[in-house]
């Protein structure tokens, strides 16, 4: 993606008996949903199917677009559109370039030191919700976050903090992990009965 366009990226909720399968990640050390950015010439479906691939091995059917999510004044991805699915192959193995470690977890067992915005993005997958969801954060940052990811990860090295009290720094700046997302157009989004 060029710098003039806003990205998007993709969040997979592998959902297997009620549980989600999460990933820690290698830089911050908190646990998010599977996923990253949509590549040039691949459409969102196969950017979520490759991401899930590439970061735990597993080959999986998407069974629903569970919403998307909109941070429109937080630098990085502009969007993320969330897919739920199950798992059809592979064994789970995870890309330690990436990936720490990879579980699956219920609602009541969630971690703690969630990524940011991805609270959310759970409970709509675990609770159902499909293809009615758009979410946008107005959240702006609290003080200047290094651009490029590069410069993200050179401060979080010279902070002298580990990866997740860093990332902690940054996750608390931005408050409560859904106090600003709302609902566009806002409405009911449970699934219908």
């Amino acid at each position: 993606m060029t710098a003039d366009l806003p990205s998007l990226a993709v969040n997979v909720a592998v959902i297997d008996d009620g549980r989600v399968l999460l990933t820690q990640r290698q830089d911050f050390e908190v646990w998010c949903l599977p996923g990253g950015e949509v590549e040039y010439g691949e459409s969102i479906a196969e950017a979520a199917l490759r991401e899930v691939r590439e970061e735990v091995s597993l080959e999986v059917e998407l069974d629903r677009l569970v919403g998307l999510y909109s941070r429109p004044w937080l630098r990085g991805y502009h969007t993320a559109v969330v897919f739920a699915g199950r798992a059809v192959g592979g064994v789970l193995w995870v890309d330690p370039d990436e990936v720490r470690a990879a579980e699956y977890f219920t609602l009541a067992e969630l971690p703690d030191e969630l990524l940011w915005g991805q609270r959310e993005r759970i409970v709509d997958a675990l609770n159902g919700v499909g293809g009615s969801v758009v979410r946008s954060t107005d959240a702006s940052r609290p003080y200047e976050v290094p651009w490029t990811r590069d410069e993200l990860y050179a401060a979080r090295d010279a902070s002298g903090l580990s990866r997740a009290a860093y990332y902690r720094t940054i996750a608390d700046a931005f408050g409560a992990d859904e106090s600003s997302a709302e609902l566009e157009p806002p409405g009911d989004v449970r699934p219908q009965s």
